[in-house]
């Protein structure tokens, strides 16, 4: 008679059986559908705010004209995230150093005014003056035209604008302000830089705040490694991009990750320390070039995909985990020991019935006959 009873024993294994299944499949949707969120929210994110930080004391740019460096840094900053903040320190030493390059250029440039004074060369086409069209074959009556001419009609305009007040000096800002830009834009080309061979003006043109600090040693280094910590603590910035080589900001660097800060170093030294501890590190030479800003773009994805990794790592419970499934397996436990216990009730009833009728009455003529008695 056990064999009746197989069928419900059977049902109650495929009811278990789709259970587990049942808890799985939600076990795996609730997995997925944590790692979309994150994903999703990982792409929505909004970009770093990028602060880039120049020791020029370290790394100037000696190689490269520095209006075009600093274009160049910037927009490879640019692939990290928004430019909030472009900052850079030196000395007064390094403002007033010409590289050998500009040395060895301006040392050209006289010997061909040279030949251009005695006749001996004559330039294939003429020197133009950027202020009033006019044209020169010689290049010292060009500079001569352009200081005894342009150069006093700005000293003018500086001082009419210098000795206004009120409402009037904001008019001659206004009035003279193509003018002055047309000069300034004029005066990089022909006027030599009285002190150094233009430094800060160009970073000032570029967009970066300047400052020049005292003559002292690391002075420069303790104020740009104090205008970083300022920034970090007031969660200004997400991503630092430090331009120097110099070991000494190994600890902001170190300070910066730990504050969950992305960091990336531009330098000259491949093998350097602070290439090392930042999160990705260029040479100047990636960074003119253009190979920097396109490998910025994987740079960043890398940045995404660790993110997301370390959120799932910090979702993940074990203990609660391992509870969960411990308490499917008791519910599971549970539910095949009421059926068992169920199935067992059936069984002792009919042997009970069993024994009770003679074993040549047939079932039903024991139930009539037992109703009858009543």
């Amino acid at each position: 008679m056990k064999g009746c009873h197989k069928p419900e024993i059977q049902a109650a294994g495929m009811l278990r059986f789709r259970g587990i299944l049942n808890a799985a499949q939600s076990k795996r949707l609730r997995a997925l559908n944590s790692f979309n969120s994150l994903h999703l929210d990982s792409s929505n994110q909004s970009p770093f705010n990028v602060g880039i930080f120049w020791d020029l004391d370290n790394k100037p740019p000696n190689s490269f004209p520095p209006y075009d460096a600093a274009v160049r840094l910037k927009a490879v900053a640019s692939s990290f995230g928004v430019v909030r903040y472009m900052v850079a320190y030196a000395n007064r030493h390094a403002f007033s150093h010409v590289p050998s390059a500009v040395r060895e250029q301006r040392t050209e440039r006289k010997l061909l005014n040279r030949l251009e004074n005695k006749g001996v060369l004559t330039p294939v086409q003429p020197y133009l003056c950027r202020v009033c069209g006019r044209k020169f074959y010689n290049n010292e009556k060009l500079l001569n035209h352009f200081k005894q001419l342009h150069e006093r009609e700005q000293a003018k305009r500086l001082n009419q604008i210098e000795s206004a007040r009120g409402s009037r000096r904001v008019k001659l800002v206004g009035k003279f302000s193509m003018k002055m830009d047309k000069y300034r834009n004029a005066a990089r080309e022909v006027l030599t830089p009285k002190v150094g061979y233009g430094l800060g003006d160009e970073l000032k043109r570029a967009g970066f705040w300047v400052r020049m600090v005292s003559d002292k040693p690391q002075a420069a280094d303790i104020a740009l490694r104090n205008h970083i910590v300022d920034m970090m603590d007031k969660r200004n910035v997400g991503c630092v991009v430090l331009v120097s080589d110099d070991s000494d900001f190994v600890d902001v660097l170190r300070e910066a990750k730990l504050r969950c800060l992305k960091t990336v170093v531009v330098g000259d030294s491949n093998d350097g320390v602070l290439k090392r501890t930042a999160d990705a590190g260029f040479s100047w030479k990636e960074v003119m070039l253009g190979k920097a800003k396109k490998e910025g773009v994987s740079v960043v994805g890398r940045w995404k995909d660790r993110d997301i990794l370390k959120r799932l790592e910090w979702t993940y419970n074990p203990q609660l985990e391992k509870k969960e499934y411990s308490s499917d397996e008791v519910d599971f436990e549970t539910e095949d020991r009421e059926i068992m216990e169920g199935d067992c009730e059936k069984d002792d009833k009919f042997m009970q019935e069993k024994d009770n009728c003679a074993w040549w009455e047939l079932h039903s003529d024991f139930d009539r006959r037992s109703s009858e008695s009543h």
